[in-house]
């Protein structure tokens, strides 16, 4: 009976499994060494979201929620942890930015650029109506 390659295509193919096999292995090594991103929130993530939710631009829920957690019922910790998932007025509070979330979500989906999307999600400053014009009364809106 004869095999249906000849030698040499048999030893290219032997050849190419051995090299891949070899790639797989050095693959595994390096991905190994590779440090994975820490899970959870750090310390600065926790103060951003407090700083967030005591300012004026957040939902009522939320700031509601912020003066619990300054008065010490909770930590933001809690309830990401989702040791806090249960209360009412954490469940108001992260409802609450859910019409926000969903508004970038299909801003992302429609290919809109995620740094155009963060930044209309970004509120004006106070007492400013129209970007062009000037915030007072200045020479510069002549």
């Amino acid at each position: 009976m004869t095999f249906p390659y000849d030698r040499a295509r048999l030893d290219a193919l032997v050849a190419d499994v051995d090299q891949r096999m070899a790639d797989a292995e050095r693959i595994s090594r390096e991905a190994v060494q590779v440090k994975l991103r820490s899970k959870g929130l750090s310390e600065a993530d926790y103060a951003e979201i407090s700083r967030f939710a005591n300012s004026s631009a957040a939902p009522p829920e939320l700031r509601d929620l912020a003066r619990r957690i300054d008065a010490g019922e909770m930590t933001w910790q809690d309830i990401a942890s989702g040791e806090r998932a249960g209360d009412e007025s954490v469940q108001n509070a992260l409802q609450s930015g859910v019409p926000e979330l969903q508004r970038a979500y299909n801003a992302l989906e429609e290919g809109n650029d995620p740094e155009d999307v963060v930044a209309a999600g970004t509120p004006r400053p106070a007492g400013r109506d129209d970007d062009d014009e000037p915030g007072r009364f200045t020479e510069d809106a002549w």
